[in-house]
């Protein structure tokens, strides 16, 4: 973009307002967006200048550097610490370079003599500047069943990792799905498939991490992937914590005179001993048939929960016994 002007590039005047700016960028990024000019590259490079003009023109900081400094103004620290004032300079010879532009801006003219402002006095800057930097974290929700969390699972996940927006050649940034400069117009995500280990024992609100595996670094390490788990509720067991309550029919002959009776678990069906004259609503506690301890040994409990269930579709004899111990417990009164 040499010797361009971002004003012109974006059709708007020097005093032009921020609102400006923006509505201008918009209207000509609709314009010449790619997905309007397919194959058309001519469009496509227009729309690259467009958006790398609205990255220091919407940026009130750029934009004073580049009012002052031209296309140079990613310069402009270092030209002020080495003395330098816009097209003036103080503590520094500009007099061998050529500024021109014109109503506040100056610029280069003098190639040879730019590349050896660059070189020595500021000493390689350029690669200075890019300094490595270590990619973003992602999060990605997956929901499992209560039998996952148990035993622990795997998933194959589809994810977007790339934190640039491919279409403004990684001018603008990547928030929420949305470019910080196209404004959403454009945005073309890289996918990828990875293959997750979920550990036995998550609960819903758990974040399991995964090193190594979220958004590349521009020189530096790639981000993590944080995993959001969410447990579906089950038809029979509620969570508690790590315990586990599951409402167990219990008939009334076996609470009135004990016996055993079959308790099911994640893990299969466990015989429970029901001693005589249990009553409707007592909780039994199966210890170690919960839940796994995440990143732990060991498990929480069952908390099996008795439901007399009374009988139906009586028979004139059990009729006739239940009669005997009404009569039999009203005389005890």
């Amino acid at each position: 973009m040499a010797n361009k002007d971002y004003y012109s590039i974006l059709g708007v005047s020097r005093g032009a307002s921020d609102k400006d700016i923006k509505d201008s960028f918009r209207k000509l990024a609709r314009k010449y967006h790619p997905d309007v000019n397919p194959g058309n590259k001519a469009a496509e490079d227009r729309f690259k200048e467009i958006n790398q003009a609205y990255e220091v023109l919407s940026d009130a900081k750029k934009r004073q550097d580049y009012d002052q400094f031209g296309e140079n103004w990613e310069y402009a620290e270092q030209f002020k610490q080495a003395g330098g004032h816009g097209a003036s300079g103080a503590g520094f010879d500009f007099s061998q370079f050529n500024f021109s532009g014109g109503q506040g801006r100056a610029q280069f003219t003098n190639a040879a003599g730019m590349d050896n402002l660059f070189e020595n006095i500021f000493g390689g800057m350029r690669n200075h500047k890019m300094q490595p930097r270590r990619g973003q974290d992602i999060e990605h929700k997956v929901e499992i069943t209560l039998e996952e969390a148990f035993s622990g699972t795997r998933r194959l996940l589809n994810l977007q990792t790339e934190d640039t927006c491919q279409t403004c050649s990684g001018t603008g940034r990547m928030q929420k799905n949305i470019c910080s400069t196209c404004q959403g117009a454009g945005v073309i995500p890289r996918m990828h498939q990875l293959e997750v280990k979920i550990p036995a024992g998550v609960k819903t609100g758990s974040r399991v991490r995964i090193a190594g595996k979220g958004a590349p670094g521009r020189g530096g390490p790639a981000g993590d992937l944080f995993l959001l788990i969410s447990v579906r509720s089950h038809t029979h067991f509620e969570r508690q914590d790590d315990d586990l309550l599951i409402n167990t029919p219990l008939p009334l002959v076996v609470a009135m005179l004990g016996g055993k009776i079959e308790v099911p678990t994640l893990n299969g069906k466990l015989e429970l001993k029901v001693p005589p004259e249990t009553q409707n609503g007592k909780v039994f506690r199966l210890a170690g048939q919960g839940m796994p301890h995440l990143g732990k040994t060991g498990r929480g409990d069952l908390l099996s929960k008795m439901n007399v269930v009374l009988p139906l579709k009586l028979n004139g004899e059990e009729k006739e016994l239940f009669s005997r111990l009404r009569d039999m417990r009203s005389e005890q009164q």
